[in-house]
C-alpha cells in the first residue's frame, strides 16, 4: 500500500507543481490586458474569459519592443526614456540596478552563468557546484593578489538565493557540464545526476 501511494505521489506532485507554475505565469502575464480598453477584452468580445490571451499580448509587446529598439529611432527613444528615469532619485537606483543585472544575465556577449564550476564551500574538503559570473572589478582588484573569478554559489533546492564569492582561479574547477544540467543537479539536491562529461577531472587535482 505504501509503495503504491509513493508511486502516485511521484507522478502527481511534479505534474501538480508544473500546472501551478504555468497557471501563475499565465495569470500574471494576462494582467497585460489591463492596458487595453475594457471593450477590447476577450470577455467583452466573446462573452467568455479565455486564459492565455494576455500571455500572447505580453509576448507580442516584448517582441515589438525589441524590434523597435534595434533601429536608430528606437535607440534614441530608449536613451530619452532612460534619461528621464535618471532624473528620478529612487527610480534611478532601482532601474539601473536591475538593468545591470539583466544585461549581464541575458546579453549574448555576457559570461554570467555560462560555466559550471566545482568549488570547495563552505570549507576545505566540502565540494559544491557554482557558476562563474565574471571577474572582480573596481577597487576590489587592487586588494586581490593573483587571478580571481567571481562565483555564485546557489542554495538547494532554491537556486535563486545563494552566495557571491571571489575565489582564486586556481581554486575552481571548470566542469564539462551544461548550466541546465548543473541547475537540475542542484535543484534535485543531487538526486538527478548529470551524465559524465568527456573531460572528467578528479576534484583533488
Amino acid at each position: 500500500m505504501k509503495r503504491y501511494f509513493i508511486t502516485g505521489l511521484l507522478i502527481w506532485v511534479p505534474l501538480g507543481i508544473t500546472v501551478w507554475v504555468l497557471k501563475f505565469l499565465i495569470g500574471t502575464m494576462d494582467q497585460s490586458l489591463l492596458l487595453l480598453p475594457s471593450s477590447l477584452h476577450p470577455e467583452a468580445i466573446l462573452g467568455v474569459y479565455i486564459p492565455g490571451v494576455g500571455t500572447l499580448l505580453t509576448v507580442l509587446v516584448v517582441f515589438v519592443t525589441g524590434l523597435l529598439t534595434t533601429n536608430i529611432i528606437g535607440q534614441r527613444l530608449l536613451l530619452f526614456w532612460e534619461g528621464v528615469l535618471w532624473r528620478i532619485p529612487v527610480v534611478k537606483s532601482i532601474y539601473y540596478g536591475v538593468k545591470q543585472v539583466s544585461d549581464t544575465l541575458f546579453s549574448s556577449n555576457g559570461e554570467a552563468f555560462r560555466k559550471a564550476l566545482l568549488v570547495q564551500y563552505p570549507r576545505q574538503g566540502s565540494w559544491t557546484i557554482a557558476f562563474m559570473t565574471g571577474q572582480p572589478g573596481g577597487d576590489v582588484v587592487n586588494h586581490l593578489k593573483g587571478e580571481y573569478v567571481s562565483v555564485y554559489v546557489p542554495t538547494t533546492p532554491n537556486p535563486t538565493s545563494g552566495f557571491f564569492l571571489m575565489m582564486p582561479k586556481s581554486d575552481v574547477i571548470e566542469l564539462d557540464m551544461s548550466v541546465d544540467a548543473a541547475l537540475k543537479y542542484i535543484i534535485s539536491m543531487g538526486v538527478v545526476s548529470p551524465d559524465n562529461g568527456n573531460g572528467k577531472r578528479n576534484p583533488g587535482q
